[in-house]
């Protein structure tokens, strides 16, 4: 098998002009089964990495009155923060299986037309 030959032929299907309706409203559906996830995974994500963020200052004493109840609640918050960071990607691959189970037999239709009228 040679690996060249496949990388260059992926490397021109990425730059050869794409205008057909099918493959567009293919990229489209790929793109409607994959957004909803990437939108989540991303906000969530930086929510929580700056709750996490509070917490760590909250409970070094950088921000707050220096008390010793604030220290504890920094590491309270911080704690929810690390909750969140760890279950962030696990939500988002169940979202994003969802998202694909859901646009699964549309983009199969529609990946088997075009790869049979290229034939």
């Amino acid at each position: 098998m040679n690996t060249d030959k496949i990388y260059a032929q992926a490397i021109a299907n990425e730059y050869s002009p794409k205008d057909t309706s099918k493959v567009v409203a293919l990229r489209k559906l790929d793109k409607k089964a994959k957004t909803p996830a990437n939108i989540f995974a991303f906000t969530f994500g930086t929510i929580m990495a700056l709750v996490l963020g509070t917490g760590m200052c909250l409970s070094m004493k950088v921000i707050g009155d220096g008390s010793s109840a604030m220290m504890i609640v920094g590491i309270i918050v911080g704690l929810i923060g690390i909750a969140g960071v760890s279950v962030n990607f696990p939500i988002y691959k169940k979202m994003l299986e969802s998202g694909k189970k859901k646009y699964a037999y549309e983009i199969m239709q529609l990946a088997k037309e075009i790869s049979d009228s290229e034939d």
